[in-house]
């Protein structure tokens, strides 16, 4: 039974190879990612299950670097590395500088 990620040999229409710039954040998911799989702390199966394990709804709403970060998170909290009330905190403190940044 194919799940809802494995697209290979479906129809999918034309291919945008234009360049995307990535934005910042991207780029910061990326090197993070790479960092951690230096350092032992993540591996590309515990990366590729974390995306494939998603769910159809979450899959297909986030964006790819979204779903690196979602499985990012979920392998650190399984693995000890983080709670999820230091993400919660973290993610509480980065929302107050965007609206501090916002603000005139």
């Amino acid at each position: 039974m194919r799940a809802y990620h494995d697209l290979g040999g479906l129809p999918g229409g034309p291919i945008d190879r234009t360049e995307h710039d990535a934005a910042l954040w991207e780029k910061r998911v990326h090197a993070m990612v790479g960092l951690l799989s230096e350092q032992k702390l993540i591996t590309s199966d515990e990366m590729r299950h974390g995306i494939e394990t998603l769910g159809e709804a979450e899959y297909e709403r986030l964006s790819y670097y979204e779903r690196w970060i979602e499985s990012v998170a979920r392998v650190l909290v399984q693995r000890g590395v983080l709670t999820t009330d230091e993400l919660g905190r973290k993610l509480t403190e980065v929302e107050a500088r965007e609206v501090e940044a916002r603000e005139p």
